[in-house]
């Protein structure tokens, strides 16, 4: 088995992200790591974290394969100095470069997967380039009309996994989007996902409602009779292991999560707490649906933790990300 080929971009340059990138990226033993990001910040942050190590850069992905158990950056120049802790929209343009790169690479196979570090939207947009998120932009980038979130982390009583029905959606805007075809689109897409990414043969789904208790039979709200229960009999009837819709405020117990292999919660402060008080700091954000692997961490751009100097930020998260991105690569191989 080949090793896996990992495009890391590096974020917002003022953020955590370039360091967290390029310590993850010293630690991983079984994959050639290509950074995408200024490669003046990139070298200068390496003479600082590992003085012994040579980073090389190269002008395509391509050349990665040229220079296995070599970190690699491929260059994408920053317009100004960047100051950690200070935003600065003159760089907005390189971090959206950053993306496009990498995405190009995975695209055109030159690259097994992306892990992306966090990006400060402000950036991209004041550079006047609208942007909602990663997940959003990789599904516009690659033609993908429907992508699911999908957060994941090791908890004590084992893997925890929550995928959302929508993601950044003001809560207003949720009912009307739980749609039967939507949701059972969604369904589809973690059922295939879960077998052919994560090699689980026979997906235990478990849905949540989307009032409190479910619904109470009506008369908390009628989502889960008309719009979510068709839609997980439309998926039971094709074989698949989908149960609910099931109350949220008890469903993340052991009792219940020990016999599933992942949550589908309706909305994003429905299921993200949950999963992010049990594994913050070691989770990663998953987009599922696309034609290429996609892995991120579970916070942001910590400016503040930027601006106090380096050794400040936790590089676990990135290091997940990247160990879960290699996983997905071999369970696809």
């Amino acid at each position: 088995m080949s090793r896996p080929r990992i495009a890391i971009t590096c974020g917002e340059p003022a953020g955590i992200g370039p360091e967290i990138a390029l310590r993850a990226a010293l630690e991983v033993g079984d994959a050639d790591c290509l950074l995408v990001g200024d490669a003046s910040q990139m070298k200068a942050l390496g003479s600082l974290i590992a003085p012994g190590r040579v980073l090389r850069t190269v002008q395509s992905a391509a050349e990665l394969t040229l220079h296995q158990n070599m970190i690699c950056v491929l260059d994408s120049p920053l317009a100004a100095a960047p100051r950690p802790g200070q935003l600065d929209a003159r760089n907005g343009h390189a971090v959206l470069a950053m993306l496009d790169q990498a995405i190009d690479a995975a695209v055109a196979g030159t690259v097994d997967a992306i892990v992306t570090a966090p990006v400060q939207k402000r950036t991209i947009n004041d550079a006047g380039h609208p942007f909602t998120g990663h997940t959003e932009y990789f599904a516009e980038r690659t033609g993908t009309d429907h992508v699911v979130m999908m957060l994941a982390g090791d908890t004590d009583d084992g893997a925890l996994r929550v995928a959302l029905a929508t993601t950044h959606l003001a809560l207003v805007d949720v009912p009307a989007a739980i749609t039967t075809e939507h949701l059972l689109a969604t369904i589809s897409i973690l059922h295939h996902d879960l077998t052919t990414r994560f090699g689980i043969a026979e997906p235990r789904i478990l849905v949540t409602g989307l009032n409190p208790h479910a619904g109470e039979g009506g008369y908390l709200g009628r989502e889960e009779i008309e719009q979510i229960s068709p839609a997980i009999e439309r998926a039971r009837e094709r074989g698949w292991q989908v149960s609910g819709p099931h109350p949220a405020d008890t469903l993340f117990q052991p009792r219940f999560l020990d016999d599933a292999d992942c949550v589908l919660a309706m909305y994003h402060d429905q299921g993200l707490p949950v999963l992010k008080y049990a594994t913050f700091g070691h989770g990663v954000n998953i987009t599922l649906g696309l034609p290429i692997i996609r892995t991120s961490v579970d916070h942001g751009t910590a400016l503040d933790l930027a601006a106090a100097g380096l050794g400040h930020a936790d590089p676990t998260s990135m290091r997940e990300a990247i160990r879960v991105a290699c996983q997905m690569v071999r369970a696809s191989q």
